[in-house]
């Protein structure tokens, strides 16, 4: 049986994506060049991979035999290639770092320039997502290294490098009257404005305010800014993160409250496979978003 790796990636894509137009966007490559490669591997196995229909594609049962087989072989693939890439725990390629979407308009542009400046030689390729897709995507190997907001997994094969504190603030329609620092207890939980589900921040501010499903806020954003529109309009309020307020906090219809004692915050860490050979030089890279992030708080937190 004869097959390529690359051939591989592509029947994986298309059974991620359910379609070979949207596989091929994603593999980079055309659609017919796609679905010539998917035919050769399909010959080679004397069995068709994929069911296709009017509108997508399924996987066959042979298919999903097959392809549990063809993710062990990328995966070891990959790691081989990882392994090889080492030349004194330097990359030869550029890093893959992810981001979640809470933390990467906000850090990167200090962060950024200061990797570019310190860690001469070394690139990254920046990446966005969800906590659970980076955690996956480090899992697969398809990323090296991430910046997260939660803890993972105890039996998680990652190494996890702590950063710092990131406080939450309260942010209110100016006019609003209320009395400061805010206790979180009593905050309307019917007025508070939350991200979709999906981002860790949305169940860390519902914790904060133990807040239950049932009072899940009148908005579920796909962003802090679209909240903070909501919230200057007067049409709710939320909690945001000390380190979006430099961005978020700048618009002058928005007020931003301290929180009273315990108040809440969460710990953004630096995660990346315990077996990664570039481990060094991500301590490195903690170091420099330790320091960029919290020059970067110090400039940002209300004063009380």
């Amino acid at each position: 049986m004869d097959y390529t790796l690359k051939q591989l990636r592509y029947a994986l894509a298309v059974a991620e994506t359910g379609h070979f137009g949207r596989a091929a966007e994603n593999c980079h490559i055309t659609q017919s060049a796609l679905s010539q490669q998917i035919k050769q591997l399909e010959f080679a196995c004397n069995a068709p991979l994929f069911e296709r229909r009017s509108r997508d594609v399924r996987v066959t049962p042979f298919g999903r035999e097959f392809l549990a087989y063809a993710e062990r072989i990328i995966s070891d693939s990959d790691a081989l290639a990882r392994f090889a890439a080492e030349h004194g725990g330097t990359p030869r390629r550029a890093i893959r770092f992810g981001l979640i979407p809470t933390v990467a308009p906000y850090l990167l542009p200090e962060i950024y320039p200061a990797l570019r400046k310190e860690l001469d030689g070394v690139s990254f390729d920046v990446r966005e997502g969800h906590t659970d897709r980076l955690l996956a995507q480090l899992d697969a190997g398809e990323l090296d290294l991430a910046l997260i907001a939660t803890e993972p997994p105890e039996a998680s094969r990652l190494e996890v490098a702590p950063l710092f504190a990131d406080p939450f603030v309260a942010a209110l329609q100016r006019e609003a009257s209320i009395e400061t620092p805010i206790r979180l207890k009593e905050l309307p939980q019917d007025q508070i404005l939350l991200l979709d589900e999906g981002h860790c921040f949305r169940e860390q501010a519902m914790e904060a305010c133990a807040m239950r499903g049932a009072n899940a806020g009148m908005v579920a954003a796909t962003s802090l800014s679209t909240i903070v529109e909501f919230v200057a309009n007067g049409q709710g309020l939320t909690l945001l993160p000390a380190i979006s307020l430099k961005k978020e906090a700048a618009d002058p219809r928005i007020a931003i409250h301290p929180l009273a004692a315990p108040g809440a915050e969460r710990i953004l860490s630096l995660v990346w496979q315990k077996t990664s050979p570039f481990g060094a030089l991500f301590q490195k890279v903690r170091t420099i978003a330790v320091d960029a992030g919290e020059r970067h708080l110090s400039a940002s937190l209300p004063v009380n």
